[in-house]
């Protein structure tokens, strides 16, 4: 009875918020009509979008931002067009759709630069520092952000130093170096309070409420956290209030206060239900999941867990199948376009001088393409006459009686034929084999680790290659820096034709890193793409391809210092930490021509202790089988992934490699299949 109290009250204390943000939404309609069709109403339609975003009703405020742009631009109202796109923007982050947050900050960035506004220029600027921020990429994040707080210095918005301030606290944060995070968090929190902006002041005071829960300082965290919620109630953003009431539950659950608990986490659940908002739904439901299970209610306790892993999988399909497109790299490619071709000259000089040397290496292709193409021709051949004597056999089995001699003689020769077919394509995988990554310079490099390697036929469209590169340091002379490099690769088709692709694309990559000396990944996928296009005649064959390299700095006083960064084509990698799974990014382009003609994109790996590393083609989740013969899907390798990423090594391949076979059954293999997994 108490409980069902509490929650009345905090329903009323909601209720009024919404009543008041509802008061400023019937206002701003009534407004909309008497508006003429000026700059006015977009200006209230911008404005009712805001409403409805802090309201939690984002296809409203979706529909009201699309017409101010709209308007806006049959107006030409430059002002209210950013502004619109800016709205949507916010909106679809809100959403948790960063591909669309991104490209809509990107339009609203684009009418900034045309009409010269700094201010604009100095938000747009850090809010696509804050997508990035929220998508793991803390370089891009901070180098944004960094850029927009430059920004408003140089012009004095001090609303904006303040945000951005605030921003570079949270990516800190998120990198869990603390200290530097209370520290932008302390001096944006003084800013805030000096231009008595409550939002920013909440903001501020709930994420440094954050910085001491994750630290396990539980009495500060709760009193910060009831700040939060007093201010952001006299501003009136519902969401915001709902979050940190379920960070309040969060604490009393850590404090063992299990009914306070469950009062606040059933308040800010139902909200966050009406709201819509799934992330909110996601920790609600897996923090009552837990405390039901601490105070033995089982039936509860899996209620909410069910409602979790929906919640959760919700969210993973999405992230998902809504690919983030490198929006910043097309913008900055248009804007560099102009100095590209005044270029082209310079670069096309210099290719002349390479095209020499090019030749040599090109002959070496030429000659391993010819010795490639005689396997195929006397495989082709065999298949044809293994075929045709075949069909002789078949026709003449009634009127063997009197020829035995003659079929004994035509079953030898099909019998030969096919052993020469074997011994051809056996040939060649010898050849293929030798350019692989072999077994000692991995297990150099990786301890423990493990390859899954199954071509659909003897040769293979997929391959793994590595290689080393170590040097001195220019910096300091008594430091070595070690250079691994690792890649899985799905060459255009499998079998001869797929050989004939890895043979090239393998290549290429020894030609960039041991010939050219080019260091970084993304840069690697460049030139591998640049050779592939000058010499496939138009084709539009290449491969996906995810390449990793893993550096290391040593000395004789400090220990190594260990990074991991990858380019990736298409194909994601994927890290298993603490039972979960996380997807990382890829460039949705191949190696070789394509639609998309940017540059790849460097990544960084945020790596713990304990992570394992996966690095897998196409072929494990395109196999057709099990009880209705149907796809194995990616959603099922990525959780058999995670069932098996604590086992060592040696057993994970075992488990992946029976799980595959018992998959495919009777059924043919459908494509070739690499998994590669790697303990760091």
């Amino acid at each position: 009875m108490k409980k069902n109290i509490l929650l009345h009250f905090l329903f009323l204390n909601l209720f009024s918020i919404c009543f008041s943000q509802n008061s400023k939404i019937d206002s701003l309609v009534n407004l909309l009509k008497t508006d003429k069709a000026d700059t006015n109403k977009v200006l209230h339609l911008n404005d009712l979008c805001d409403e409805f975003t802090n309201n939690g009703e984002y296809e409203k405020a979706i529909t009201s931002a699309e017409q101010a742009q709209e308007l806006a631009h049959s107006l030409n109202y430059k002002y209210g067009e950013c502004m619109s796109y800016n709205n949507l923007g916010i909106v679809y982050y809100y959403k948790s759709n960063y591909p669309k947050t991104l490209d809509y900050y990107f339009k609203a960035l684009k009418i900034d630069e045309e009409v010269g506004d700094k201010t604009g220029i100095a938000i747009r600027t850090a809010n696509i520092g804050m997508v990035y921020a929220d998508q793991g990429d803390y370089a891009q994040a901070i180098e944004n952000i960094s850029k927009a707080l430059k920004m408003n210095e140089q012009i004095g918005r001090k609303s904006g130093v303040a945000k951005c301030t605030s921003h570079l606290g949270l990516v800190y944060k998120y990198q869990k170096n603390y200290v530097k995070a209370l520290e932008y968090y302390a001096k944006a929190l003084e800013m805030y309070e000096t231009d008595q902006n409550k939002k920013g002041v909440a903001a501020t005071i709930g994420n440094i409420g954050n910085i001491y829960y994750e630290r396990g300082d539980f009495t500060a965290a709760l009193s910060y956290y009831f700040k939060a919620v007093d201010i952001y109630k006299q501003i009136g953003s519902i969401q915001d209030v709902v979050l940190n009431i379920g960070n309040i539950g969060a604490v009393y659950l850590e404090q063992k206060k299990y009914k306070e608990a469950e009062d606040q986490l059933l308040y800010a659940l139902h909200f966050s239900d009406s709201l819509g908002l799934i992330y909110f739904q996601k920790d609600n439901h897996q923090n009552l999941s837990q405390l039901y299970e601490k105070t033995k209610q089982p039936l509860k306790a899996l209620e909410h867990y069910k409602d979790y892993i929906v919640a959760r999988d919700s969210i993973y399909n999405e992230a998902n199948t809504k690919n983030l497109v490198r929006t910043e790299m097309n913008f900055e490619f248009d804007k560099k376009q102009a100095l590209e071709k005044a270029e082209q000259d310079k670069k096309d000089a210099v290719a002349r001088a390479d095209k020499k040397r090019q030749q040599l290496f090109l002959l070496f292709i030429a000659l391993l393409a010819i010795a490639v193409a005689i396997i195929a021709v006397v495989i082709f051949r065999g298949l044809q006459q293994s075929k045709k004597a075949k069909r002789v056999i078949e026709l003449q089995r009634d009127e063997i009686t009197e020829q035995k001699e003659v079929v004994e003689h035509q079953k030898n020769l099909v019998e030969e034929h096919q052993k020469e077919i074997i011994d051809s394509i056996t040939y060649a995988k010898r050849i293929q084999y030798t350019l692989l990554a072999n077994k000692q310079l991995l297990s150099t490099n990786l301890p423990e680790h493990f390859v899954l390697f199954k071509p659909k036929d003897i040769v293979s469209g997929d391959f793994y290659w590595a290689t080393e590169k170590s040097l001195q340091s220019t910096v300091n002379k008594k430091e070595k820096i070690e250079r691994f490099y690792i890649a899985a690769c799905d060459s255009t088709g499998h079998g001869v034709p797929g050989a004939f692709m890895s043979l090239l694309n393998i290549s290429f990559l020894n030609e960039a890193v041991n010939e050219k000396n080019i260091v970084e990944p993304h840069e690697i996928l460049d030139h591998v793409r640049k050779r592939l296009i000058e010499n496939m005649d138009g084709g539009q064959d290449g491969m996906d391809c995810i390449l990793i390299k893993i550096e290391t700095q040593t000395s004789n006083i400090q220990h190594p210092i260990f990074s991991i960064t990858y380019a990736a084509a298409n194909n994601s990698p994927a890290i298993i930490r603490n039972g979960k799974l996380i997807s990382l990014g890829a460039d949705k382009m191949p190696v070789g021509k394509g639609e998309n003609v940017a540059p790849f994109a460097l990544r960084t790996i945020e790596f713990e202790k304990g992570d394992t590393l996966y690095l897998y083609t196409d072929g494990y989740a395109d196999q057709f089988g099990g009880p209705k013969g149907k796809k194995f899907k990616y959603k099922q390798l990525d959780e058999l992934l995670v069932s098996v990423a604590n086992l060592p090594a040696t057993e994970q391949s075992e488990l992946l490699n029976q799980r595959f076979e018992d998959w495919k059954g009777n059924l043919e293999q459908v494509d070739d299949m690499l998994v590669i997994g790697i303990k760091i």
